[in-house]
């Protein structure tokens, strides 16, 4: 549970503790995932082009942060949805504990939600999020991750993650 994620995680001083979910499409037929650094806000989209199941989000979570370098997987913050089953396998796989929100929590994710409803500009709700290819969530990515941000003393998500990435 989040209550025995380490204390540095909550004051977003070190990289590497992430936040993710899904945003879902019309009736819950679609899916795209969404992961956000704490510290530095930086996003990555994880394309669900089929159901997006506890195998399909397993899979697409470890490709999608495998490449990372072990100091930026210190943790994956997440609700307690279903698709979430098969969370043992991404820990095992990236070395990096899941830690769960208390239920109807969201805002134990704050980073997340913040950006899920940046993305809503994107990919507005009651639509088909299946008709977005990977390289359409890619382009979204980049532009977020691109994007000065006053919380980031205008720097940039992409800029602080490097400058992160370099100082561990």
């Amino acid at each position: 549970m989040i209550d025995q994620r380490p204390e540095e995680a909550a004051d977003r001083e070190v990289a590497g503790h992430w936040e993710s979910d899904l945003i879902t499409g019309e009736s819950n037929r679609s899916a795209i995932g969404t992961l956000v650094e704490r510290s530095s806000r930086y996003t990555i989209l994880l394309y669900l082009p089929g159901r997006h199941t506890a195998e399909a989000v397993r899979d697409a979570v470890i490709e999608a942060m495998k490449d990372l370098p072990v100091q930026l997987r210190r943790s994956l913050t997440w609700d307690q949805g279903s698709e979430m089953a098969m969370h043992a396998d991404i820990a095992e796989a990236l070395g990096m504990p899941v830690y769960f929100c208390e239920k109807a929590s969201p805002w134990q994710r704050p980073s997340n939600e913040n950006t899920n409803g940046l993305l809503r500009q994107y990919f507005p709700k009651g639509t088909d999020l299946r008709r977005h290819d990977a390289d359409e969530l890619a382009a979204v990515a980049d532009e977020l991750n691109t994007r000065p941000r006053k919380t980031l003393a205008w720097q940039t998500p992409a800029a602080t993650l490097a400058a992160a990435a370099a100082r561990s």
